[in-house]
């Protein structure tokens, strides 16, 4: 039996839910977990239903038979399959944090997607890379050779057939060109400490004005930098006992955990755009431990 995800999104009205459930029974699916959110603010209606298709349905005949309630309401629809792994890119500079501990969680089977490379403008992690069997390709960008060092970056993901690009702490600006063409598929990771302390050293800032809260927030990219649609946050405490260095060391710890919640959440189609925010949805209880292992 195969088990699907059925994404959708449609102005708000009422009957909705009663028509997936009914239309996934007549073509002799089991719905085990399913999630929905009214936007009374805009209107909006959200919902991803997990389901088995008991009959052995194909993606190409479920997709074909839902059309009926997709016409009706007018639905915004994507089905998945959720033996299939979602292609992910990585990006990074000289910071390691993000990476080793998303290539961690990957080789354990916590993180069940498919590394198709990981992308640099520096050598620091190449070895890294490369003893986990994961292709790497180092692109330099300096303002003369951007547009093509992006292009270059266009080509692996098309190459690739990547789904998802992850700045796992690459610092590098991408162009609003690049935003507008992967919109919804990248995410970034960056500290709780921006618009206050900006520069190279935002934690000796932090530290300096005696900061008592250290966060991390995972985005999608848009053009407005560090300003995308937030996903995932979260915070640590500090206490005036904790040196600088205490500061970054914690600070690396969120940013890594939140980076990870934020793609696990997409990668499992938890997140709907809407807006300038999203909509996410947790996983129920007892359905994490199977979507860690994939």
């Amino acid at each position: 039996m195969t088990k699907f995800v059925l994404t959708v999104t449609c102005q708000s009205t009422r009957g909705i839910v009663a028509a997936v459930s009914a239309l996934l029974a007549d073509m002799g699916c089991n719905i085990v977990d399913s999630s929905q959110f009214d936007d009374l603010g805009t209107g909006r209606f959200f919902m991803r239903v997990s389901f088995i298709s008991e009959e052995g349905e194909s993606l190409e005949s479920l997709t074909s038979g839902l059309k009926p309630i997709v016409e009706k309401f007018e639905m915004r629809t994507e089905l998945f399959d959720q033996s299939s792994r979602m292609k992910v890119l990585l990006m990074v500079s000289r910071f390691g944090h993000c990476l080793n501990d998303l290539l961690y969680r990957w080789k354990i089977g916590a993180l069940p997607i498919d590394i198709v490379g990981v992308v640099s403008n520096h050598f620091d992690y190449q070895k890294v890379v490369v003893n986990h069997d994961i292709p790497f390709r180092h692109i330099p960008v300096s303002k003369e050779n951007k547009p093509q060092a992006e292009a270059e970056i266009m080509e692996i993901i098309e190459s690739t057939s990547t789904e998802l690009v992850v700045l796992a702490r690459y610092m590098q600006v991408l162009s609003e060109k690049v935003c507008e063409r992967m919109s919804g598929r990248i995410i970034n990771i960056h500290h709780s400490f921006l618009p206050s302390f900006k520069g190279a050293n935002p934690y000796k800032q932090a530290y300096q004005r005696g900061v008592k809260l250290i966060g991390a927030t995972a985005h999608y990219v848009t053009a407005d930098l560090d300003e995308g649609p937030i996903i995932e946050q979260d915070t640590v405490r500090i206490t005036h006992a904790q040196s600088p260095d205490d500061y970054v060391s914690l600070g690396r710890d969120v940013e890594a955990q939140v980076l990870a919640r934020a793609i696990h959440a997409h990668i499992h189609h938890r997140v709907f755009l809407n807006g300038s925010r999203t909509v996410v949805f947790p996983p129920s209880p007892g359905s994490y431990a199977s979507e860690r292992m994939g």
